[in-house]
């Protein structure tokens, strides 16, 4: 599986962005998929996932201002970051599990000033 992660970029406290992920060489619409992200000196955490079906969870910091989504035509998954605080400062990694194993795509750094 290749997972391509994009989007991430500098914003201002109350900004937004969206990040995309594509998927390749799986059978896309088969995998639940998720966004996780990493603070400088932080444990990597859950942020979002959406089920095959779409059932979607939000973690608690983020519910209320973020929206994931996926596009099986596309074989992307979105994360819609709305009103963006300086503690969503991370890198976002774009997530799923083949096999029993979780995979991880590159990552795209988000950055939030005050």
């Amino acid at each position: 599986v290749q997972l391509q992660a994009s989007g991430g970029g500098s914003v201002q406290a109350g900004g937004f962005l969206r990040l995309s992920c594509s998927a390749s060489r799986i059978m896309f619409r088969a995998y639940d998929m998720a966004w996780y992200r990493q603070a400088p000196g932080k444990e990597r955490e859950l942020v979002a996932s959406i089920t095959s079906d779409g059932a979607t969870t939000l973690a608690n910091p983020v519910k209320g201002r973020f929206i994931i989504s996926r596009d099986n035509a596309q074989d992307a998954v979105y994360l819609q970051m709305n009103n963006l605080k300086p503690e969503d400062t991370a890198v976002y990694y774009c997530s799923t599990v083949v096999r029993g194993q979780r995979r991880w795509g590159q990552g795209t750094q988000v950055t939030v000033s005050s």
